[in-house]
């Protein structure tokens, strides 16, 4: 692909640009080049989409299950088939290798195909009652679902807004990132291909504020799903709570690893530097602080170290590169506060620690050791190449220590002991633990958090019954 897709709004099936309305720029962040300018949507816009969704609702919510899964299975095909394409724009627009970005636009076409099965597994049941009495439970999809979902997957994010929602019945507008635009319009494009009305899936950008008070204050919207930061989604939900819309949070996280002193070090050295640096640390599962036995963290550290410094930074559309670029200047800034605080509050810098360059927003993978819960970086969300490393005394400290921030999105753990898993699974608070592993998210399984990382679940039959409400029937 030699030229960056042109940008536009998906209104009630029509591609909306132009007209006067106001642009902005997307911004290549491993250039600093400016590909193209996005449309921003018109309150008289977001207004045709609300109507518009109003009576796409009516209509898709009475289209047969199978017809709902046929369409959805279709889209994912197309997904499937223009995966190459999608990538292409991916990686141009938020930095990524082009392997982690086809990876992920593959993902969300699995995902959906997920979501179309589903269709035909939405099950009521029916209460035991005395012979001639009878209730049944149904379940009916909530309503048109308002979706905001950021920048650092700028697929699957999309997917994981509108996938469940469309297979529950739903109407759906969603507002991809503006810094990621093209990935979106990619995913929302393919639905209509494949079928799916013009009324009943959209696509708008704007100011954020002011879409998500626009589309909030409206009492067509009934559902609300975000993804995003925890200060953000706080604001949304009040917003939300104005009308009693359901909603869906994932927000930040601030994910521990327990490594004990029975692991196989080598194992999870090997999928947990990799793990960190994916997508240079923008990712909200991303493995964060590293609580390490103290028995084995001499050899933890000076082999995460050995393997970081080993990761290829580059452009992303270079053959080879391991870690592109952040997506934006709002990361490399963040990046030097939370590593300057932590050097000032004690912590040693073991490699890294750096910009590279002075052309796009290429950071260096960093290692901290023995930072002190009193700096930033061990209670604000890093969110980009920085992995601390602690000596911890024992189990008890460990999962102390992980449980000490209101956060509680992943988690993960390594060890041999079958009793200790049992006891983390039940002790650690988290959404989502990995134990020996470096997934937390597959197509079948809920994604999503506790405390400030927030409520409800993606993927999964949960990320479809997320977008319906429980009916009971009672028949005398």
């Amino acid at each position: 692909m030699s030229t960056f897709p042109d940008l536009h709004l998906l209104i009630a099936g029509e591609q909306v640009s132009g007209g006067g309305r106001k642009t902005e720029d997307v911004i290549n962040p491993a250039t600093g080049e400016v590909l193209t300018q996005l449309p921003h949507a018109t309150s008289e816009d977001l207004d045709r989409a609300l109507d518009a969704a109003e009576q796409g609702f009516r209509e898709w919510r009475t289209t047969s299950a199978d017809k709902r899964a046929s369409i959805l299975t279709k889209a994912a095909g197309l997904i499937k088939k223009r995966a190459g394409d999608i990538a292409q724009s991916l990686t141009r627009e938020q930095g990524k290798p082009l392997g982690e970005a086809k990876g992920e636009t593959m993902y969300a076409a699995m995902l959906l195909e997920f979501y179309a099965g589903e269709c035909k597994r939405l099950y009521g049941r029916t209460l035991v009652r005395p012979e001639g009495s009878r209730v049944e439970i149904q379940y009916h999809p909530v309503g048109p679902v308002a979706g905001f979902a950021p920048w650092n997957f700028p697929t699957l994010n999309v997917m994981r807004k509108i996938g469940g929602a469309l297979a529950a019945g739903c109407s759906t507008i969603v507002k991809p990132s503006e810094e990621t635009p093209a990935s979106g319009i990619a995913i929302v494009q393919a639905l209509l291909d494949a079928g799916v009305p013009g009324n009943v899936v959209q696509c708008v950008f704007g100011v954020p504020s002011d879409v998500s008070e626009h589309l909030l204050a409206s009492p067509v919207i009934r559902k609300l799903t975000f993804t995003g930061s925890t200060a953000v989604g706080k604001q949304l939900a009040k917003l939300a709570a104005d009308d009693l819309k359901i909603c869906t949070m994932e927000l930040g996280g601030h994910g521990p690893v327990l490594v004990f002193n029975d692991s196989d070090v080598d194992q999870a050295l090997d999928t947990m530097v990799s793990n960190k640096y994916r997508n240079a640390g923008q990712v909200c599962v991303s493995p964060t602080r590293f609580l390490i036995e103290q028995d084995v963290f001499e050899k933890f550290r000076d082999g995460f170290v050995e393997r970081a410094e080993k990761v290829k930074v580059g452009n992303g559309l270079e053959h080879g590169t391991q870690m592109g670029p952040m997506a934006n200047s709002r990361g490399l800034d963040n990046m030097e506060k939370l590593i300057g605080n932590a050097k000032d509050k004690g912590a040693k810098l073991l490699t890294g620690g750096d910009r590279i360059g002075n052309q796009g927003f290429f950071h260096a993978p960093t290692v901290l050791s023995e930072v002190p819960t009193d700096a930033d970086i061990m209670n604000n969300e890093p969110f980009g190449p920085v992995a601390i490393l602690n000596p911890m005394s024992g189990e008890d400290a460990m999962i102390e220590e992980a449980n000490r921030l209101p956060y509680g999105l992943a988690a993960y753990a390594w060890t041999a002991d079958p009793a200790r898993r049992r006891r983390l699974a039940a002790e650690v608070e988290a959404g989502m633990l990995a134990i020996n592993t470096g997934g937390v998210s597959a197509v079948d399984a809920p994604f999503g958090g506790v405390k400030w990382s927030g409520y409800g679940s993606e993927d999964g039959r949960e990320g479809v019954m997320a977008c319906m409400v429980p009916k009971a029937i009672h028949e005398g």
